[in-house]
């Protein structure tokens, strides 16, 4: 029996791209003053990870030097969220379940609370949780897991969802928790969660065979 759902939020819950023109133009600023020391050719591909990956790793897999890693950190610590932001239109029927929800999502702790507001998402959930980390060094794997103990929640009664096979669907399989991983694009294969959806509509059957077992 299905007793809970944990989201993410960045391309779960919202598409990250509709925004990141506005949120991440001063860094797009910054990445473009440093475009020698990066690589010219380098920056479309940086700037279409920024919807997908933490500064942190995108940093670290490109070698920026500290001074550029402090530099847009500095920069993504102190952004606002605070523009008009629309929710996939599927996400709706996430609403429904008679089940606790948890959101969980990694990033500077003002930007994602800001986008957190702007959906209006704390009235969905039971918990909203920004894992940030500046602030804190807990993975993923460790936030669930904190949420399993103190809900008393079996791993088989909780439900991770998420677009990042490498986050959220990776933390989930290593607690043994069910996974859907949500593939709006279709970039991904089967394999790498225990079910693959592009539509929250086909969440209804998948928690349907979890309640009947």
């Amino acid at each position: 029996m299905i007793k809970a759902f944990i989201l993410d939020l960045d391309n779960t819950i919202y598409p990250a791209p509709s925004i990141a023109h506005i949120v991440f133009k001063p860094i797009y600023q910054l990445l473009e003053e440093h475009q020698q020391e990066i690589g010219k050719n380098k920056l479309p591909e940086i700037k279409m990870q920024m919807n997908k990956k933490a500064w942190q790793k995108i940093a670290e897999e490109h070698g920026f030097n500290d001074e550029l890693t402090k530099k847009g950190a500095d920069i993504l610590r102190e952004t606002e969220v605070d523009i008009p932001m629309q929710a996939f239109s599927d996400y709706e029927l996430v609403k429904p379940f008679e089940v606790d929800k948890f959101l969980v999502t990694m990033g500077f702790t003002k930007m994602q609370e800001g986008k957190i507001k702007m959906l209006n998402l704390d009235q969905d959930f039971k918990e909203t949780s920004v894992n940030d980390p500046e602030k804190s060094e807990d993975t993923k794997k460790e936030v669930f897991e904190s949420i399993l103990k103190r809900h008393g929640y079996k791993p088989e009664e909780v439900l991770v969802i998420g677009d990042d096979p490498d986050s959220e669907i990776k933390a989930g399989k290593d607690l043994g928790t069910p996974t859907v991983l949500y593939d709006r694009q279709n970039e991904f294969k089967d394999e790498q969660a225990s079910h693959r959806i592009q539509n929250f509509a086909e969440l209804e059957a998948i928690v349907a065979q979890y309640n009947h077992q």
